[in-house]
């Protein structure tokens, strides 16, 4: 197996491990209410992680190769406080909570506005609220899903 089709193939079987994970949990969890909508989505995603697994192993993946270093160095921070959100903050704070801290924490890891700008805390801290808002909507109003609770909300 060449070096690029193997630059494929790693990621999309952790890919497809991942979303058949979160499928079957979607589908054993209890109460089942909760998890009709993570239902849908995650078969959704099962099924493209299927066809993207497919696409690597067989060959036909040819777009890109691969990440170099330093790109891989500046999503390290991103995913860590995304991680850092999915298997500590959201069960301990809460959803909504949590959500608005890593969203904050990443805008203002990633924003080339300078930290020293007033400007800048006014926009991140907009842009969260806002971006929550939405996300609030979304689940607990449009969707009337139930998210993790925590110690706020």
């Amino acid at each position: 197996m060449t070096s690029t089709r193997l630059q494929h193939t790693i990621p999309a079987l952790i890919v497809l491990a991942i979303a058949a994970v979160v499928a079957w949990l979607s589908f054993t969890e209890e109460p089942s209410d909760a998890f009709l909508f993570p239902r849908v989505i995650s078969v959704f995603f099962l099924g493209l992680a299927l066809w993207n697994a497919y696409r690597a192993v067989s060959g036909l993946a040819r777009v890109g190769g691969g990440i170099d270093g330093n790109t891989a160095i500046n999503v390290l921070p991103g995913l860590l406080v995304a991680l850092g959100f999915v298997f500590l903050a959201a069960t301990s704070l809460g959803f909504y909570a949590a959500g608005a801290l890593a969203f904050f924490t990443i805008y203002t890891i990633y924003d080339p506005v300078p930290l020293s700008s007033l400007n800048g805390w006014v926009r991140r801290i907009a842009v969260t609220l806002v971006f929550m808002g939405v996300i609030y909507a979304l689940f607990a109003l449009l969707l009337q899903v139930q998210t993790p609770r925590g110690m706020f909300f």
